[in-house]
């Protein structure tokens, strides 16, 4: 008696084989978060523990502890909760909720006083921190020094601010190197800038630092800001999202990363404000 060799499509007794296809990961376009899970996780720049990066309900991003911890040991100020890839300030009625790192980070001051739990989670993390500084594995983010609050004098700005859709946010790098945060399709982060020669770009203006939400009125200066409130709204919403022309008009293109936009505070922000704009290079100066 011969055996039959079981086909492609069905296992040895005979039963249906089940094919399952993978299926690419794509975001909702009503979705109030279009970052991927991949894209959530980082490093502390300084402590280098892993952190997971959110977003908050007003778009600002935030850096919460990887683990989930017990609301009995975490302050009512620090606990936060997560809905629809979104993070709120507040406990959603579980047992469980989430901290932020800045609570945490054995580099910084505690913004509340820390239990005991949270006290042994800090040694921990600078136990994890020691251990990656000793194998070379992490750097610590040096002070800042004199030779870099020199850079607002110079003609390339490395964090300038940027005014769009009526307000000011302060860049983590030169507008000329803003990334796009998009994801492409073989899921690496989009390597096109925000800047475009294509599109139509922004312009440095001098304009007044104004008060910030409340605060003491500031002395009456004036400081460099590179402006796009004169461009489309369209235009305006693409730099917002941190995408290039191509990844802003697909409805469905995730983000591998944050937008790496710090809403502008006059006063914690002092150091990159810059009394002069930019000069254009000389090449530009001879064409006009």
């Amino acid at each position: 008696m011969c055996s039959m060799p079981a086909s492609a499509g069905r296992h040895w007794d005979g039963s249906r084989r089940i094919t399952r296809h993978h299926r690419p990961v794509q975001i909702a376009g009503n979705s109030p978060s279009r970052l991927l899970r991949a894209g959530q996780s980082g490093r502390c720049r300084q402590c280098g523990n892993r952190i997971d990066l959110y977003q908050r309900a007003d778009q600002r991003p935030i850096a919460l502890h990887p683990a989930e911890l017990a609301t009995t040991h975490v302050p009512e100020s620090c606990r936060w909760h997560l809905s629809s890839g979104i993070a709120f300030p507040h406990g959603d009625g579980s047992p469980w909720c989430r901290i932020p790192h800045v609570v945490l980070c054995p580099r910084r001051t505690p913004l509340c006083r820390p239990g005991p739990r949270l006290e042994a989670i800090r040694r921990q993390l600078a136990i994890h921190t020691r251990r990656l500084t000793d194998t070379g594995a992490f750097t610590p983010s040096p002070p800042p020094t004199s030779s870099q609050a020199t850079d607002i004098d110079t003609d390339s700005p490395s964090r300038p601010v940027v005014q769009m859709l009526l307000c000011r946010y302060l860049a983590e790098q030169a507008v000329e190197h803003i990334r796009c945060v998009a994801q492409t399709r073989h899921r690496h982060r989009c390597a096109q800038p925000v800047l475009t020669p294509t599109n139509p770009a922004g312009a440095w203006r001098l304009l007044p630092t104004g008060p910030h939400r409340g605060q003491l009125t500031l002395r009456d200066a004036l400081m460099a800001v590179y402006d796009l409130g004169h461009l489309p709204y369209s235009e305006q919403l693409r730099w917002r999202a941190q995408c290039c022309p191509q990844h802003a008009a697909t409805a469905y293109a995730a983000d591998l990363a944050v937008a790496e936009w710090q809403p502008f505070d006059p006063l914690l922000h002092a150091a990159h404000i810059r009394t002069r704009p930019p000069q254009p290079p000389a090449r530009q100066l001879r064409g006009r």
